[in-house]
């Protein structure tokens, strides 16, 4: 069949996410055939670079052997089984190897299927634990102003309102937000060189306020993904962890994006060397191959629910596909490829590279803040470098680079007016120096 043809047939059948369909009149999807390592082939062969992971979750690369092998010998001995009252050993091997290498504080894995139920889990897991222990008063969450969380109900609740959710925001349960560390268009009109972490004050501030009916503060550590790649100081994090314990609150962090390698390290809470009390995983966690969503919690926490039936402090919460082997051996094998490749030592000796590359967008007169950490990058696109003005929404700048990245083999999807890198760990120098050559080509318009 002609690519027309299934074009023609996607029209008529399908509505793809985050998609204005009337755009593909215009610019229909691509059609990819076939994949291998960073990059992605279209039914006539040409190629394009996967420079954001396709849609952040893919690690190791495409159709890689090892994570192949292990999904084919699962599926010749258990597909799938329901995850209560039964088990398996690739959720018993995964949750093993996951707590070993997640902060300490966090002993117990509760298995869903997307980022955003991972967040739902803590978030329920939050509120049930202080009823279970009898401080029914806690039951607000905090969250910033540019978070996102995920598509469901309760994330949309505790993400940050806008384009994505604000249609839905009647719906969404009360919760307290608070500015975020954007250092770029920072809450306090303050600069780094300056900046002695105070916006922690908004934090602070409504913790000495309303600490009694505070569950939670809910964030994603370091890099705040699709509220613009906002990268923000370690020290940030550390402090909103010391503020979470100093008024017995529980953090929650959304590592969803941030996991498995992303910002140099396995997971971006270490860059603050925290003990949170939940860790929200997905994405990564198979390198892209099958969706898993997984939430760590403590011991303290398990605890206050574990009782007799009677009590009523069981957790009622589970999904269809909760633990399912073949996605649990597809992560257990993308653990073993990280210590067997060395990955994460592997990406740190060509993260300076990356870095380095990225800083010579700053020459560009419309580029006002380039940003980085890990296989990370980000440039916020402003109208005017003096005053921080930003393109209008219906200017669809982005949109437009995204169109002439794909010409240039790159994919250069926007985030408003952000234009990112997310970069599978397994990229190579070189592969980096033809990224960003063909990203500068396309962004001196």
């Amino acid at each position: 069949m002609k690519t027309n043809n299934w074009i023609k047939k996607d029209s008529r059948y399908i509505w793809h996410p985050y998609t204005q369909m009337k755009d593909c009149e215009k610019l229909p999807p691509i059609l990819i055939e076939r994949a291998k390592g960073i990059k992605l082939y279209d039914d006539k062969g040409k190629f394009y670079y996967d420079t954001i992971s396709s849609w952040w979750c893919n690690v190791h690369g495409h159709n890689h052997s090892q994570i192949k092998e292990a999904i084919k010998k699962q599926l010749n001995s258990l597909e799938h089984i329901l995850f209560a009252g039964f088990t398996h050993k690739p959720a018993i091997l995964l949750s093993e190897k996951l707590i070993s290498i997640s902060p300490e504080s966090l002993t117990k894995v509760f298995f869903s299927d997307n980022g955003s139920t991972a967040v739902e889990v803590a978030l329920k897991m939050s509120f049930q634990y202080w009823r279970n222990i009898d401080k029914r008063r806690k039951t607000k969450f905090i969250s910033l102003d540019y978070a996102y969380h995920g598509d469901t109900f309760g994330a949309m609740s505790v993400s940050g309102v806008n384009i994505f959710n604000k249609t839905f925001s009647r719906l969404f349960f009360k919760s307290y937000k608070i500015p975020s560390p954007y250092c770029y268009r920072c809450p306090l009109s303050k600069s780094k060189v300056i900046c002695n972490i105070d916006c922690i004050k908004y934090l602070e501030d409504i913790l000495k306020e309303k600490s009694e009916e505070i569950s939670a503060f809910i964030l994603e550590p370091m890099v705040m993904a699709a509220g613009g790649m906002i990268i923000y100081p370690k020290e940030y994090l550390k402090k909103a962890s010391l503020l979470c314990k100093k008024y017995n609150i529980h953090l929650i962090v959304d590592e969803v994006a941030t996991g498995f390698g992303r910002t140099g390290k396995m997971f971006a809470c270490e860059h603050a060397d925290i003990n949170p009390d939940f860790m929200c995983l997905s994405k990564g966690i198979t390198s892209g191959y099958l969706p898993l969503g997984i939430t760590l919690t403590t011991e303290k926490i398990y605890n206050a629910f574990y009782d007799d039936y009677t009590k009523k402090k069981t957790f009622y919460h589970g999904h269809t596909y909760t633990a399912n082997p073949i996605s649990c051996s597809a992560a257990i094998s993308s653990l073993e490829i990280f210590k067997n490749e060395q990955t994460l030592k592997k990406i740190n000796q060509i993260v300076p590279l990356f870095h380095s590359k990225l800083e010579k967008f700053k020459n560009l007169s419309y580029i006002g803040d380039v940003r980085y950490l890990g296989m990370i990058g980000a440039l916020e696109l402003v109208k005017n470098k003096k005053t921080k003005e930003p393109f209008r929404f219906n200017e669809r700048i982005g949109y437009k680079i995204y169109e002439n990245g794909l010409r240039r083999n790159i994919i250069l999807r926007p985030l408003g007016n952000i234009i990112y890198l997310f970069l599978p760990l397994c990229v190579k120098e070189k592969d980096i120096e033809d990224i960003i050559d063909r990203m500068y080509s396309v962004m001196k318009m």
